[in-house]
């Protein structure tokens, strides 16, 4: 009775599939065919721009599986678009791209206004808010191998929560 056998297994691997999928439908960016292999992202926005602004920033928590970098970003919607950091030199807020962005295995790096966040520069539309932004995240692991992580950005004028950090006022 090999049907017996193979029909609960079809159903527990079914049951597992939609359990894989479901987490990453209800994330704010939906990862497009997601894989085990790539990091999990949460709590990602774009912020909001009006007709004639150049740039804006987006931001997210991104947790990897195993250690790699962040190495890249692209989208439709920027010319430009890069990793960025901002950090207190001093007295002095200096913001500047990075070439890699490391994510290290189980730890969730925040990408947030005022810290870590990505640049999209040389805008091709205004944002409103309500609108999804495409973004692709280039990935590097240790060996070298690089993956893209498709996702679906929605765009706020702040944080989702309500959530204020000391340089959310803060323009590109």
């Amino acid at each position: 009775m090999p049907s017996r056998v193979f029909l609960p297994a079809l159903c527990l691997a079914a049951a597992s599939a939609v359990g894989a999928i479901a987490p990453a439908q209800a994330q704010p960016a939906t990862p497009a065919g997601q894989s085990q292999h790539l990091p999990r992202v949460e709590g990602a926005w774009v912020r909001s721009a009006v007709p004639g602004q150049h740039g804006t920033g987006a931001f997210m928590k991104i947790t990897a599986p195993r250690p790699m970098q962040l190495v890249g970003v692209s989208t439709p919607i920027a010319g430009v678009a890069e990793v960025h950091e901002m950090k207190m030199e001093g007295d002095v807020m200096k913001m500047r791209a990075l070439p890699a962005l490391d994510l290290p295995a189980g730890r969730t790096v925040e990408l947030k206004p005022g810290g870590y966040h990505l640049m999209l520069m040389e805008l091709k539309q205004s944002l409103k808010a309500g609108a999804t932004v495409p973004i692709t995240l280039l990935l590097r692991d240790g060996a070298g191998a690089e993956s893209r992580l498709e996702l679906k950005v929605p765009v706020a004028a702040k944080a989702p929560g309500g959530g204020h950090g000391h340089m959310d006022s803060h323009k590109h």
